[in-house]
């Protein structure tokens, strides 16, 4: 396989983080979500801005995604596999990624927890905006939850003899063509048995810009989506993160473009972390980059709130693959 040129190295090996009892455990979070290292989003927030644009239309996109197969490359224990689909002849690849397990061998096959984020990006929001060549870099929407997953491999790679084979990070294509990737994944899974494996949805999109304060919206689907939403809360509060979270039900899947539309309206829990959707107010200002050509690396002006958003994620989804 042919990688593109890029001028930040491989992820370095994984930083062992302390031993853990049982998995998902207090002690386990506590020591995964410690050793989340912001450089390291901030490198690959870099590397995947740089491309130009990751629109599957773009040849930026392919660069994108020859640089999440490098990293995850250099992660021995990262199983890689693909899910591709065609949107309108555009072709779209999602990429999934379960870390081997250790010494566990009770792996279960269904009631895993999706974490996910979209790789892709877009600029319609630029007046006379071309996708197959103007840029879209993406910075924030979404290259921050890309290298949050990017991380998330590493870390649960240093807890490997911990896990038990419940956590599946899900690199979304197609998001901003109207969660096309996604849908075409979940369809994909309904026709096997369980029809559904998964219990729940963790999805973290758009998270490193808010110059007023560390909020960002918990976006919620459905009256099975509840629990779920105030388990975020409660792991918020439990783990001391400290990000305002403003809630938001998703009552009309259309109104919000996230990938955890599809799986929400399946019937599965599914929550969003993203500053997107909120009204600018004395917490939020409103972001006016996101889907231009101006979403570039120096807009991400919180990388505190980042680091925030990508530890309640890992943290949520720990505790949701507890074996209990």
């Amino acid at each position: 396989m042919t990688i593109a040129t890029t001028t930040a190295p491989a992820t370095p090996p994984s930083t062992p983080a302390p031993p853990c009892q049982k998995f998902g455990t207090e002690e386990h979070v506590r020591g995964a979500i410690a050793v989340i290292d912001p450089a390291q989003l901030d490198r690959h927030m870099r590397a995947l801005a740089s491309f130009g644009s990751r629109d599957p239309r773009h040849p930026g996109h392919a660069q994108a995604i020859a640089y999440v197969k490098e990293q995850l490359a250099a992660i021995p224990e990262a199983v890689v596999s693909e899910h591709k689909t065609v949107y309108q002849g555009i072709p779209l690849t999602n990429i999934l990624v379960t870390i081997e397990p250790g010494r566990h061998t009770d792996v279960v096959t269904h009631d895993w927890v999706l974490v996910a984020a979209h790789y892709d990006s877009i600029a319609v929001r630029t007046p006379g905006w071309r996708p197959a060549a103007d840029p879209a870099p993406g910075a924030d929407d979404n290259a921050t939850g890309t290298a949050a997953l990017l991380e998330y491999a590493r870390v649960l790679a240093s807890s490997r003899a911990c896990i038990q084979g419940r956590i599946i990070l899900a690199f979304f294509d197609g998001e901003e063509l109207f969660f096309k990737g996604s849908a075409a994944y979940l369809q994909s899974e309904s026709q096997e048995a369980p029809p559904y494996p998964f219990a729940y949805v963790v999805n973290i999109d758009m998270v490193g810009f808010n110059p007023i304060a560390d909020r960002l919206d918990l976006i919620w689907y459905g009256p099975q989506s509840d629990q779920l939403r105030d388990r975020v809360k409660a792991v918020n509060e439990r783990y001391q993160i400290g990000l305002s979270l403003v809630e938001v039900f998703a009552n009309d899947p259309r109104r919000y473009i996230l990938d955890t539309a599809p799986f929400g309206t399946a019937g599965i829990p599914s929550v969003t972390l993203t500053e997107r959707y909120g009204p600018a107010d004395a917490t939020y200002p409103g972001n006016g980059f996101f889907h231009t050509v101006n979403d570039t690396p120096d807009k991400i002006t919180n990388k505190g709130l980042w680091l925030k958003a990508a530890k309640l994620t890992l943290a949520t989804a720990l505790e949701l693959a507890r074996f209990e």
